[in-house]
């Protein structure tokens, strides 16, 4: 199951943060920066699966990411799940992001959150990974999209 998912960037700014497990909002921030040590010191070139760190499991758990551009993502998991499942599933996220804001940056998870989260209940939902396709994702965000309009049509 994952246990959390956090996307924070080169200087460790959280831009994500999804805890699927119940921690205090002190203990959450301390795994962000706790997490975000654990990732940043490990060489480009190294694998991309590391023990969880003190705060959150600890060899129990696993964590899993990707650095791309300025952000890295981080999912934290437990040993129940594939390694590679992630590192796929993490890769389908950030395609659906590229797909939907055209180029997906930094600014784009800051200034439209509500629809970065959106996409990610699309492909996790409580610690479970419900879509792998990146298609399917992407129609269900546009048919979002065009109901909104209509909405707002009608309103305004």
């Amino acid at each position: 199951m994952i246990q959390a998912i956090l996307v924070f960037n080169n200087h460790g700014k959280p831009r994500l943060v999804r805890f699927y497990q119940r921690f205090p909002e002190e203990i959450q921030q301390q795994i962000v920066r706790e997490t975000f040590h654990l990732v940043l010191k490990r060489d480009d070139n190294i694998c991309n699966f590391l023990e969880g760190g003190s705060l959150i499991g600890g060899s129990d758990y696993k964590l899993i990411y990707r650095h791309y551009a300025t952000l890295y993502f981080v999912f934290c998991v437990d040993s129940s799940e594939s390694e590679l499942g992630i590192l796929d599933l993490i890769q389908v996220f950030v395609e659906t992001l590229d797909k939907c804001f055209e180029n997906v940056c930094e600014l784009d998870l800051i200034f439209h959150m509500d629809k970065v989260h959106y996409i990610l209940q699309e492909v996790v939902m409580g610690g479970m990974v419900l879509e792998t396709n990146m298609n399917e994702i992407v129609a269900q965000i546009e048919a979002q999209n065009r109901l909104e309009k209509s909405e707002d049509q009608v309103l305004g």
